[in-house]
């Protein structure tokens, strides 16, 4: 008999954390590294979140609090999608989990049968089809191709959707390619979801601040109120806040998935952080001074990443509409011979090579499901972000 489960199987090491963690052992063997792998907000923590912890800690709020969440916070939620979604929930109908991604989990774990499907959009966040099939469903990869600007097209949704299909996963401003979805752009797609009602929406809106120009930001159920009652709109304080080792996220929806959720979590973390809790009350609730100034200067990071890749004849970069990432394609180096003597045969050699020969670390293509392409954060200083550039200038040009 096996000791390790037959599920760990169908589950794949994280890329992302796979490819950070090279970039830290390089670095620790010396090498000046430009770490360009991680998605996480190089910005502090605003004060007013800072001060709130610390005067939670200090009245005491360091006990179990309800599994769902404190009351306060499920509260200021409610505000918040009413105030910025046009979406009516109750606080019982809202979920506070440890991480954007724990509050993926449990509606998965609540919800898949073996044999259920749950439609992915690739590129598509690394952990969404790990995190189907370890809870044994059958993860459906969709393509949203790069001439259609990484956005899912409604007729390819429409032939993906099948009898089994009880999920899509969406997400927009979408990691890794800075996609976002227009109100139109979505109609489309939730009309096609209209016509078929045993397919439920997980939506993942976790980048929904960080959108650029005059990009306006659209969730689901509020371009198409009739799938209220099968969208569980998912969301967090991670990245618009940075806040990434908080661990918050929340989600709302109907009220039956809800207490399945939180069934599931009550046998498996209980509640989230108390502390962590009441940052996140004053995050969603205080001044929210801090995004114009956190959205000018990725945008400015964005113009400066993708003009510098561009500048290269082996990559195309398109220019996302949100989050802080691009998705380069590296079609054109594929072939070529690295200055190390090997041959470029995917995107994943792409990138081994490109931090072997300049100590820039990215995350390929094929682990977000659809290459030759690369991912890149800009989530990291201007200086930085140029030097990059200059490095991946570099190494294009020593491909021959």
């Amino acid at each position: 008999m096996a000791f390790l489960a037959d599920a760990l199987s169908r589950v794949k090491t994280s890329a992302t954390i796979a490819i950070t963690q090279k970039a830290r052992d390089l670095k620790a063997e010396g090498r000046d590294v430009i770490s360009l792998s991680v998605g996480e907000p190089d910005f502090d923590t605003p004060d007013n979140v800072k001060e709130a912890a610390i005067a939670a800690i200090r009245r005491g709020e360091t006990k179990y609090t309800p599994v769902a969440g404190i009351p306060q916070l499920r509260e200021a939620i409610v505000r918040k999608f009413k105030r910025e979604n046009e979406l009516e929930y109750k606080a019982n109908q809202v979920i506070v989990s440890t991480g954007g991604k724990h509050v993926i989990y449990n509606a998965l774990l609540a919800t898949l049968n073996p044999g259920d499907e749950v439609i992915c959009v690739a590129p598509y966040w690394v952990s969404y089809p790990e995190m189907v099939a370890l809870c044994g469903g059958t993860p459906v990869i969709v393509s949203a191709l790069q001439k259609n600007e990484f956005k899912l097209q409604p007729e390819d949704l429409e032939r993906a959707i099948t009898p089994k299909t009880k999920w899509i996963i969406m997400n927009s401003p979408s990691n890794p390619s800075g996609a976002a979805y227009t109100w139109d752009e979505m109609k489309k797609l939730t009309d096609v979801l209209m016509r078929h009602p045993h397919v439920w929406v997980l939506t993942d809106d976790m980048y929904e601040h960080l959108t650029y120009g005059d990009f306006k930001f659209v969730t689901p159920a509020q371009v198409e109120p009739n799938l209220y009652n099968r969208t569980l709109t998912m969301n967090g304080v991670s990245k618009a806040y940075a806040m990434t080792g908080w661990r918050i996220g929340y989600a709302a929806g109907p009220l039956e998935l809800i207490k399945a959720m939180d069934m599931v979590q009550g046998q498996q973390t209980s509640g989230t952080s108390s502390i962590s809790q009441w940052a996140a009350v004053e995050a969603l609730d205080g001044t929210q001074e801090h995004l114009p100034v956190f959205k000018k200067a990725f945008e400015g990071r964005r113009d400066l990443i993708v003009s510098m890749l561009n500048q290269t004849k082996l990559l195309e970069c398109p220019k996302p509409e949100g989050a802080f990432y691009v998705y380069p394609s590296c079609a054109a180096a594929i072939g070529k011979t690295a200055p190390s003597g090997k041959v470029i045969e995917t995107d994943e050699d792409f990138v081994s090579e490109l931090l072997a020969t300049e100590a820039v670390a990215a995350v390929h293509g094929s682990a977000f499901g659809l290459g030759p392409n690369f991912r890149i954060s800009y989530a990291t200083s201007d200086a930085n972000l140029e030097e990059a550039g200059k490095r991946i200038q570099r190494f294009c040009a020593s491909l021959r």
